[in-house]
């Protein structure tokens, strides 16, 4: 079992990435969380079921130090904006702060410009949040909680690159609040596909696009 959270601005669409990912369907209305929700999912991965266990937070300042805990506890991150409000990008610096003082120190994060469906509407570029998920060493990935695009893939490659830090022994079985081992543990099979570069990234997210277009 693998714990993790989903942290970002107020009305980003977290709780809907949550809902996507469970249900396969999102409310067009949906209230503001209040300190956490909580979700659980299995997937598959290199031939193994794993569980996982996801915290949905509040975006809200006065939860903050509520939501600090989980911080610990958890292995992986979704560190969502909004593709169409510039302040919920700029503010993913903070969210990385509190991630460096408050997280847990093998963390994998993945960050997710949410909302590509309303793409006439865009108010952060794909090269900008590319450029800054580089910077910081970041999964990137833009997604759509509302039309599911690239909601699974984000937990689906977080959870990869957790296994694949497993193996290289860069997180210790045992060792981490973040990951719980029931029956035995196999290695990966396969190598798992690293991007890059930007040009590498840009063709894949023309891939995951319906029919190959830019348009979501």
């Amino acid at each position: 079992m693998f714990k993790f959270i989903i942290i970002g601005d107020t009305g980003v669409g977290k709780s809907s990435i949550l809902l996507q990912l469970i249900e396969n369907e999102i409310k067009e209305q949906h209230d503001a969380t209040i300190g956490v929700e909580f979700g659980a999912k299995i997937i598959k991965v290199n031939g193994m079921n794993i569980k996982l266990q996801i915290w949905d937070t509040a975006g809200q300042e006065n939860f903050r130090s509520i939501i600090r805990s989980y911080y610990r506890s958890a292995i992986g991150a979704l560190l969502v904006y909004d593709i169409t409000n510039k302040n919920s990008f700029h503010n993913l610096q903070r969210w990385m702060e509190e991630i460096k003082n408050n997280g847990n120190a093998n963390m994998i994060i993945v960050l997710c410009g949410n909302k590509i469906d309303l793409e006439s509407e865009r108010a952060v570029t794909y090269e900008e949040g590319w450029q800054y998920a580089q910077s910081q060493s970041l999964i990137f990935l833009e997604i759509s909680a509302k039309q599911g695009i690239n909601v699974q893939s984000a937990f689906y490659q977080s959870t990869q690159r957790i296994l694949q830090e497993i193996d290289d022994q860069k997180i210790l079985l045992g060792q981490d609040p973040g990951i719980k081992i029931g029956g035995q543990y196999k290695k990966k099979d396969k190598d798992i596909k690293v991007i890059n570069t930007y040009e590498e990234a840009v063709q894949l997210k023309k891939l995951d696009t319906p029919n190959g277009n830019n348009c979501c």
